[in-house]
């Protein structure tokens, strides 16, 4: 596979099958475009109707051509794609573009027509991009394997690279991007991804030393656990990976029997795996320009304190008001900071943050660079927005301006540039000054950069951690469904999570003894395989404080599973004491079809489902993690006390949330779900008191 994407990537002769003398049709569009840009390469045209196309020799099929070839771009009727590309791989051939659509994308024979050509890669040796895609680009080398539009036209090499499953928004966000300045050095629509994927393409851009910022549009992820793999190297490289990913709303994963299986949902698990991992999430093709724009020429900040000048007070409430919706900090400035900026602002304008320079900044840019150079040296700000707007008459000397305090600080800043005159696009971009054209766009394009300095500052933090997270293989029951209380316990006991003491009684008179073993007040819990959520059998009887409760209680338990399912194998029941507690939540585990273990916190015991409130992470998790996971959560404010009610261990819930991802990343596919709720914390720390295991 390496040889072959080193071949789509940067391959030394390229033959055109099925190129045709009308550059306007698909298969001639390629060979024209590679002449165009002057490929330095061989390109080699292949069709029997053309002895020359574009004064190059054009040969009459594939055997017949000298030498080596190194990417063959296929431009034929799909019927013929698989016996193309078993001629391919006799002559020796890595890699090929395959343009053809028809197949599995099409349903009926497509999909039997998709099947033979898995056969023909399988028997050719010949690894494919597609079908069904629009090629690649590679601008540096001129490297047109593609009838995309994106060839048509100036193609500027650029810092970004763009990797994208879907060819028509793919081209479309590549041509604004182009209209906006922005250019992307790497064009890549994988298609039906019936060989070569996302992954394998991304894995090899990040790579480059010419690339900052990676980009991708993806509808559907075969590698969940490649792309992790990805962003771990692109983090070490400190190039951010920014993806726009559809199906946000639909359910990927269906709910077996636990709590974590039904609120497992594909984007919930995509979206807190890939946070774990530093890749930045656009919510549209527009934002992921907006964010691949600002990490292509910005710094990344040191913190997320974030200024603001304005010459709209409006403006800057506007974006102040964004910036706290979505966790940057609004820096009070301090009294230093204000009492420079009030001799260079007017006295009508404002000196707190944002910063007002009113519309004294339109016939006075230097009043814009001072003040930006001021706010930028508080040291709570750690970066800014600039919001202005129009200034055509000014445009030249305003860039001057920004290029002079970019010259003066070390910190990052974006400028919002509301109806940005020609001129200023073109100078903002020549000296690497990051411009957006509304302010709710600024202000997330600003956010996305926090999230990712902040993000790369942990992983690299946990380093050490995550190195030392011990994985030994738990010895697991052979049979599959649902593990006895007690034989889990031992299980999670075995990786530090702390469980409520418990011991399991045949009879009435085990129970009473039971009880007095471990202490009053107890509970008692049916169980059985066949009764996996007790409290909806009513199979639950809490605070027992006396043998004559818990005798009646015992009775009780037993005749409600009978009457909510008759075949019930009962086991007993299940005797614990009372456990401590203020906050209730789950901890669990899924195994993700996409990504393999994940782990899930969230708040809400038996409402858990009602207020999904969860957060996932790709298992094992570092303690530090998992603190992060619960800062996440909508309602962490009940794990700092409410009501007079003290802060509940926070420490010791990572220690648990860690410890049970460890037990799940050393499981291995026979853990299917895992569910410790409730969760019981509070000061003294935290307990289980309740887990459902279930193996495949």
């Amino acid at each position: 596979m390496n040889d072959a994407i080193q071949a789509l990537l940067h391959p030394q002769s390229i033959a055109v099958i099925g190129a045709s003398a009308d550059f306007n049709k698909i298969n001639g569009r390629t060979l024209k475009a590679l002449v165009d840009k002057q490929y330095a390469g061989r390109i080699i045209p292949v069709n029997p109707k053309y002895p020359v196309l574009l004064d190059l020799p054009c040969y009459p099929d594939i055997p017949s051509i000298p030498g080596t070839v190194d990417l063959a771009v296929v431009a034929v009727p799909a019927k013929h794609v698989p016996d193309t590309l078993r001629q391919l791989g006799r002559k020796g051939v890595k890699a090929a573009v395959v343009f053809s659509s028809g197949f599995s994308e099409v349903g009926g024979d497509g999909v039997r027509l998709e099947a033979e050509l898995r056969q023909a890669i399988r028997d050719s040796g010949v690894r494919i991009l597609g079908p069904n895609c629009l090629g690649l680009v590679n601008v540096a080398e001129n490297v047109m394997a593609t009838f995309s539009q994106f060839s048509l036209g100036p193609t500027p090499d650029g810092p970004a690279a763009f990797v994208t499953q879907s060819g028509a928004l793919g081209t479309a966000t590549a041509g604004t991007a182009r209209k906006r300045g922005l250019n992307f050095g790497y064009f890549v629509n994988t298609g039906n991804e019936v060989d070569v994927q996302f992954v394998d393409i991304m894995r090899a851009i990040v790579t480059e030393d010419r690339i900052r910022v990676c980009a991708g549009y993806i509808e559907g992820l075969k590698n969940g656990p490649g792309l992790l793999e990805v962003a771990e190297d692109a983090m070490a490289r400190a190039k951010p990976l920014v993806l726009t990913k559809v199906g946000r709303t639909r359910a990927g994963a269906k709910a077996i029997a636990s709590h974590t299986g039904s609120l497992a949902g594909e984007d919930a698990v995509f979206d807190g795996v890939i946070r774990q991992r530093g890749i930045i999430r656009a919510r549209s093709d527009e934002q992921i320009l907006d964010f691949v724009d600002v990490f292509s020429q910005c710094a990344l900040p040191a913190g997320k304190g974030i200024g603001f000048i304005t010459r709209s007070g409006g403006a800057g409430a506007l974006m102040a008001d964004r910036a706290e919706e979505i966790g940057l900090d609004v820096a009070t400035l301090s009294n230093a900071t204000v009492a420079a900026l009030r001799k260079v602002v007017p006295a009508f304008g404002s000196t707190s943050n944002p910063v007002d320079i009113t519309a004294q900044g339109l016939v006075n840019p230097a009043l814009m660079r001072d003040s930006l150079k001021i706010l930028l040296s508080d040291p709570k700000v750690d970066i800014a927005i600039v919001w202005l707007s129009f200034t055509d008459k000014y445009a030249e000397i305003t860039v001057q301006s920004f290029v002079e305090a970019k010259a003066q600080t070390d910190k990052p800043f974006v400028v919002c540039w509301m109806g940005i005159p020609d001129i200023a696009v073109k100078l903002m971009r020549e000296h690497g000054i990051p411009y957006l054209r509304s302010a709710e766009p600024a202000v997330d394009a600003v956010a996305a950069l926090a999230r990712y300095a902040e993000a790369r500052r942990n992983w690299l933090a946990d380093a050490p951690a995550r190195a030392a997270l011990q994985l030994p293989p738990p010895a697991l029951p052979a049979a599959s469904g649902a593990v006895g209380s007690l034989e889990g316990q031992v299980l999670l006991q075995s990786f530090g999570v702390k469980t409520a003491a418990a011991k399991l009684a045949a009879s009435a008179d085990e129970a009473v003894a039971a009880a007095e073993a471990l202490g009053y007040p107890v509970v008692l819990k049916i169980e059985s395989p066949d009764i996996l959520h007790k409290t909806e059998a009513q199979g639950v009887a809490l605070n027992l404080k006396d043998a004559a409760a818990v005798r009646a209680a015992h009775a009780r338990l037993l005749a409600n599973a009978r009457a909510y399912k008759p075949d019930a194998r009962i086991a007993g029941v299940l005797v614990q004491a009372m456990a401590q507690g203020d906050v209730e939540l789950v901890i669990g585990l899924k195994r993700d079809p996409t990504f393999g273990p994940v782990v899930m916190v969230g708040l809400g015991g038996v409402l858990i489902e009602v207020f999904r409130d969860v957060v996932f992470r790709a298992a094992p998790v570092t303690e530090g993690e998992a603190l992060r996971m619960l800062d996440e959560l909508k309602s962490r404010v009940l794990l700092d006390g409410v009501r007079g009610k003290p802060p509940v261990d926070r420490q010791a819930l990572a220690r648990m949330i860690s410890a049970v991802s460890c037990f799940g990343a050393a499981a291995g596919p026979r853990l299917a779900e895992l569910d410790l709720n409730p969760v019981l914390a509070g000061p003294q720390g935290a307990t289980a008191v309740d887990w459902l295991m279930l193996l495949d």
